[in-house]
This record gives structure tokens, sequence and C-alpha cells, in this order.
């Protein structure tokens, strides 16, 4: 499907009917929509050797294309991953519906009673790249949120979306809730992200998950309102007065376990009075797992470049640097971090409130990794994205940041004078 106008009206088709699937979904039951996802847990986890299959046909493209071992590892699946999308269904699942939460009620003296209560968005397109669980996670949220989505998966998670997908559409079959609550958008075209990024008509909010390239394509040419979500450039700061053990705990599970997702550290800062003992012993542990430490002021793998510093490397490589004390650290991070996710590792609760209250990044940690930034591991079963901006959603987009609010006014004949 290469031609525009084709193109043109398949995305018109998928948007017309996401926003009328979004006006059933507004007042659908909760256990509708729990039972939706239950199903589709199930379904995903009966047809785990297909999906896998699916994979396998994505890896080869992948690997066809060059992808980098990091990229490769956010694109595989195998069946401990697909046990972890279906506990991710079913954690959502589990979740309060926030649909018709009361967030605020309060009484005048006119006589009206106010009360402030969650409302789905509408319609909702995500565009993300190469991890398939994207398919299912997003799914799941707008979902429980009483919301439709358009999923634009990237081309490297073509078959394996589309198999994860299939099973998300088994799971509304089964409820009862229409088809069109979740669609994926069957062509790698490009055109098509193009056409979801002028879709105001139908699309609500689009939600970019990837790297540099892709959110900034979408902020640059979206109409449609965006949840953005920069780069992880994640930074952690070994205070003078952090505990030995957990720091080097800590830093080596930030950067190592998974290199390639968006909570990976990227950035060490090391202050000047541990920097000859506990920073140097952290790097030459991290080097000691195979890192690469671009180092200023510590024995490193090779001199940090200035261009080291506010870099994404998705990779088993990180910048260090000595700072002289706190305020050099936080002002090291308001420089090239990217408001994802700070941590400091410190016994002190003066310097601990310091950091907390003088950065302002989505997500701020003491003594814990920066790998915990993930919806899953904040308690909301998964996430849609980690939302960099300041504006209405912010951190891990989970259900409840899917929902806007409306105002129930009652009174009992009340008139105004």
């Amino acid at each position: 499907m290469k031609d525009s106008s084709d193109i043109a009206e398949l995305m018109a088709g998928m948007g017309r009917a996401a926003r009328a699937a979004a006006a059933e979904l507004a007042f659908a039951a909760p256990e509708a929509k729990r039972a939706a996802l239950e199903a589709a847990a199930d379904a995903v986890w009966s047809g785990r050797e297909a999906i896998i299959a699916a994979n396998a046909e994505d890896l080869a493209f992948g690997r066809d294309k060059g992808l980098s071992p990091a990229m490769m590892d956010r694109l595989m699946l195998d069946e401990a991953r697909i046990g972890g999308i279906v506990a991710g269904l079913r954690s959502v699942a589990a979740q309060a519906d926030p649909v018709g939460a009361v967030i605020a009620e309060w009484d005048m003296l006119s006589g009206l009673h106010i009360r402030r209560v969650r409302t789905p968005l509408g319609v909702v397109g995500v565009i993300y790249e190469s991890r398939p669980n994207v398919t299912a996670d997003a799914g799941a949220l707008c979902l429980k949120s009483g919301n439709a989505v358009i999923l634009r998966g990237g081309s490297e998670s073509f078959h394996s979306s589309r198999a994860i997908h299939a099973c998300l559409v088994a799971g509304l079959k089964a409820a009862g809730l229409p088809e069109a609550a979740i669609q994926l958008v069957p062509t790698r075209d490009r055109a098509a992200v193009a056409e979801m990024l002028r879709a105001v008509e139908f699309i609500d909010v689009i939600v970019p998950r990837g790297g540099k390239g892709l959110v900034g394509l979408v902020q640059k040419e979206a109409r449609v309102p965006v949840f953005a979500h920069l780069e992880g450039i994640c930074h952690i700061y070994v205070d003078k007065d952090a505990d030995p053990e957990k720091a080097r705990r800590v830093v080596l599970n930030a950067k190592t376990r998974r290199t390639g997702i968006c909570g990976a550290a990227e950035c060490l800062l090391v202050h000047r009075d541990v920097a000859a003992t506990l920073g140097q012993g952290i790097v030459d542990a991290l080097m000691a797992a195979g890192v690469e430490v671009r180092a200023e002021g510590l024995r490193g793998s090779k001199p940090a470049a200035e261009e080291d510093f506010g870099r994404e490397f998705l990779d088993m490589i990180i910048a260090a640097r000595v700072v002289d004390d706190i305020d050099a650290a936080i002002a090291h991070i308001r420089r090239y971090g990217s408001s994802h996710t700070e941590a400091i590792v410190t016994e002190s609760d003066a310097a601990a409130e310091r950091f907390f209250t003088r950065l302002d990044s989505a997500i701020l940690m003491r003594n814990a990794s920066t790998q915990f930034a993930d919806g899953g591991e904040f308690g909301m079963g998964a996430e849609i994205g980690i939302a960099t901006g300041k504006m209405h959603a912010r951190g891990p987009v989970g259900a409840e940041q899917l929902t806007s609010f409306k105002y129930l006014v009652t009174g009992d004949g009340a008139v105004r004078p």
C-alpha cells in the first residue's frame, strides 16, 4: 500500500472507527474492560509459540537492517518476556477503573453540588519503535482508561505487534467490546505516521515512544497534542555521604541490567571527596562488567569528550565526571539532562532533600536504580511511556494519566440572581 490516497483513506477509516469505539468505551462497565484484558492475557499466553515465531521474523529483519545489540534486545521476545506481557495485562486488569472516579467535590452557597470526575481523553494515537511489548501495554492502558487507541508500531516489530494485537482483539470480542477500540496500523508505510499527526478530527493526543529522531519528528510535525517522551539521559550522583555498597550495587544495576531502555543510567557524577576511593572503585567495577567508561577526573576506559555528556548511549557505555559538590551535580544535570530520571546515592537526608527540591525531572530517586523508572515498577501495571513534559501527563503514563476530567453539577431548582 504505497499510494498516498490509499493511506489517507485507510487512516481516515481507522479514525472514524476509533471515534465510534471511544464513544462506547466512555461508559463501558469496568467489569467488561477487566474481562477483555484477562481474556487478552489468556490469548497471549496460549499463543506464545505463534508470537515467538512472528518475533523471529522481526529479529531476522532487524539483523538485516543492522540494528545494534541494544535495539535487538529491545525487539526480542522469549517465553519469559511474554510472561511479563501477560503479567502486565493482568495487573492493569486488576487495577481500579479510573473512569468516573471523583477527584474532588464541594457545595456552593448557591445550592450547587459540584463534582470533578475523571473522563477518558477519547482517541489516543501511539507511535512507537522496536519494542513489541508496547502493543500490549498501550492497548491495555488505553482500554482501562476508556480510550480507543490507534497503534503504529515500528517496522522492526511489525510481525510481533500484529500477533500481540490479535490477542487484544480476541479479548475485546470475548468481552463484547468494540473491536475498533484497539487498532494497529497494518502497514509499514511512513505516510501513515504523517496522517496520524494531522488527524485532529479523530485523534485527541499522540504519544510517541522511541528515540530522539522519532520524538523530534512528532513534536515538529504534529497538529494533534503530544505527550512528549524525550531521551532518557539519566544521571546518578554519588554523594560524599553515600554508602559504598549501596552505591556500587545501584550504579552497576542502573547501567548494566538493560542498556537499551530509557531508564538506563547514561552519566555518573561523583563527589570530589570520594572520587579517588569509592568513585574509582565504581568505575573499575563498571569496566570489569564490560562497560566503556568515558571519564573526566577518573581513570576510565578513555577520556570523556564534551559530547559524551548529555548523550543517550543505549549501550554498554557511560560518561563519568567528578563534581565539586552536590550543587555542581545539580548544575550539571540541569545543563545536560532530559528531565527523565535522576538518582542520588546518599545517607544524608539534607543532601537528598536538596537534590529532590532543586531538580525538576519527572522522576527523582534516592538510593535506587534508575532502571525502576517504569510504570510496572510504580504499580501501574504498565506504562504507555515516560512523559518528560509538564502539561497534564508526567513520568510513567498509566491509565489514570490517560484521563481528563469533567464537572458534574447538581442543583435543586437553583437559579442565578
